[in-house]
């Protein structure tokens, strides 16, 4: 019920323009702004933002169930992405930190009473560490909103309920997962077990983090695996506290490592280390590509991974414009466009073309833009200024390539990293050439066009004339993580959800995160999927074990 609960939640918010006001309404103990909002939030709003009603706690790596400090010493700063200040200073592991780690881990797999434990025992572990995520919930939310930049509407009414749900839903596979016994052709019992894999490496992103760790830890932790796990160097805080929390449930020791670092030496080191059993990772599919080989160079330990999209929002010509315009913002600008899955491509049909757009861009000019600590803000600040710039040169480079600008199109404000949301129509393939700094070493030199990830609140739109073509453009990509279908007609709907090169399709609905429904990509848009009882598959081997039958009553 919680998860259908949530799932309408994301629906609803599709039906009004002032959709996030109605959607977080129920209150939780926010600033209030007396000016109000309206279009975007003032200037004023941006450059006296409001104090987070959290205290940064925890630090430190946890390792072998204590908080340390860095094997070298040192920190590093994550900053408030309204404002570009200091936060608080992170320990930096790096490989000394991820070999101790994994030592910790090794010892509690190997020797430690997790595996050992019963099913039921683990199960309600998990089970009171969901209730210590919906006590702290608050708590939660604001160290991802101070972090990340998003509502904290947003953190404290979806995400961190989304969280609680999906342990629940994990503790509760912690006894029903079991082997079968087969039959075989002469006097012999089969059976198969399901073992845990051993020590689980994981990397969580910056846009989701506390859902993020919930979707790596929940299933391993679940399947009696430990772990290692990085967090992203952006967003470190909310997966330490929530880490705490899980030791405080009574995770032993060791079982479950946080280490803070960057990927150049935390990150590589833990996708190669000879020690770990399995490796787990979302991002980028550039870091993907280095993961992979990372961890086939080593011991060539299986990798799962969640990475690139670029997914196509069909709306078809019988569609009602009004709500798919809305489904369609939402599709792009929820999270700050900072989603992997995000409708970035918006395929509208010639004969509702103009009238989309027209609708689009004036729903983009009233979207309530500001400090995201703030009741009513939709969007916040983008995660860092390395995003900020990012975007901004594509949205350069759109304008430039002759693409009409329609909404937006610069930051908002002085502070922080803060842009309006962004509309483009007559999109055609605009070229982009920049350096980018890759989570590992290499540095690539590579174009970037209308097929790329922006990640960012940039929505494109394009138009077609029939199904067959939009059909091969929406799949003419490397990535395949989503796709969105806007149509009444049920045979539309069938076309091109089977159609569609894309993990996951929504039809009439988009971003429905329940924890019971696969996530994961075709393509270049990764490997095995998340959430669900696929999840349960990446952390778990199957053996076979056949016994000689001697005079059996059958077989």
């Amino acid at each position: 019920m919680a998860s259908r609960r949530m799932c309408s939640l994301l629906s609803r918010s599709l039906t009004s323009p002032t959709s996030a006001a109605a959607l977080f309404s129920r209150g939780r103990n926010i600033a209030s702004p007396s000016r109000g909002i309206s279009k975007y939030s003032t200037d004023v709003a941006i450059e006296n933002p409001v104090d987070p009603p959290v205290e940064v706690k925890h630090t430190q790596l946890l390792i072998n169930g204590q908080f340390v400090d860095a094997a070298s010493g040192k920190s590093f700063p994550t900053l408030d992405p309204r404002t570009g200040d200091v936060i608080a200073h992170v320990a930096e592991g790096d490989a000394e930190d991820i070999n101790r780690a994994v030592a910790a881990a090794r010892k509690a797999f190997d020797e430690g009473p997790w595996p050992k434990m019963t099913a039921y025992e683990r199960q309600r572990i998990l089970l009171r560490f969901a209730d210590l995520i919906e006590k702290h919930n608050d708590e939660l939310a604001a160290l991802e909103t101070w972090d990340n930049g998003k509502p904290y509407e947003q953190s404290a009414k979806l995400e961190v309920p989304m969280l609680t749900r999906l342990m629940r839903y994990y503790a509760g596979w912690a006894d029903k997962i079991h082997g079968l016994t087969v039959p075989a052709d002469g006097p012999y019992h089969v059976q198969t077990l399901h073992e845990p894999i051993g020590v689980a490496g994981q990397v969580i992103p910056w846009n989701f983090p506390l859902l993020m760790f919930g979707w790596k830890v929940g299933p391993a932790l679940a399947c009696g695996n430990t772990i290692v796990l990085k967090t992203a160097e952006q967003t470190p805080l909310s997966a330490i506290f929530a880490a705490n929390l899980l030791h405080e449930a009574g995770l032993p020791p060791g079982v479950l490592n946080v280490i803070s670092g960057f990927g150049p030496a935390a990150g590589a080191a833990l996708a190669s280390h000879m020690d770990v059993d399995k490796f787990a990772f979302t991002g980028s599919t550039k870091t993907g590509q280095f993961v992979h080989e990372l961890a086939s160079r080593s011991n060539l330990k299986p990798v799962t991974s969640e990475l690139g999209g670029k997914s196509p929002f069909i709306v078809c010509e019988d569609a009602d414009i009004d709500k798919a315009v809305e489904l369609a913002h939402y599709a792009l600008f929820f999270n700050q466009g900072q989603c992997c899955c995000a409708g970035s491509r918006t395929f509208v049909h010639e004969r509702v073309y103009d009238e989309f757009v027209e609708k689009s861009k004036a729903l983009a000019l009233k979207r309530a833009v500001g400090d995201p600590f703030l009741e009513g803000i939709e969007q916040g600040p983008q995660v860092s200024n390395a995003q900020f710039e990012k975007i901004l040169k594509y949205i350069k480079s759109g304008v430039e390539s002759g693409a009409t600008l329609e909404a937006g199109g610069e930051r908002l404000g002085n502070k922080g990293y803060y842009i309006k949301p962004t509309v483009f129509s007559n999109v055609k393939v605009f070229l982009l050439v920049i350096i980018t700094s890759c989570i590992f070493p290499q540095r690539l030199r590579y174009g970037y066009n209308a097929k790329d990830e922006i990640f960012g609140p940039v929505q494109s739109i394009f138009k077609y004339k029939d199904l067959d073509e939009v059909i091969r453009r929406a799949n003419a990509t490397h990535y395949g993580l989503a796709a969105g279908v806007f149509t009444e007609n049920l045979d539309t709907a069938n076309t091109l959800t089977r159609a569609l090169r894309a993990g996951s399709v929504w039809v009439n609905c988009f971003n429905i995160f329940d924890a019971t429904i696969p996530m994961g990509g075709y393509k270049m848009s990764g490997h095995g999927r998340e959430k669900g009882i696929y999840s349960l598959e990446n952390y778990l081997q199957v053996k076979a074990v056949v016994t000689p039958l001697k005079n059996p009553a059958w077989l």
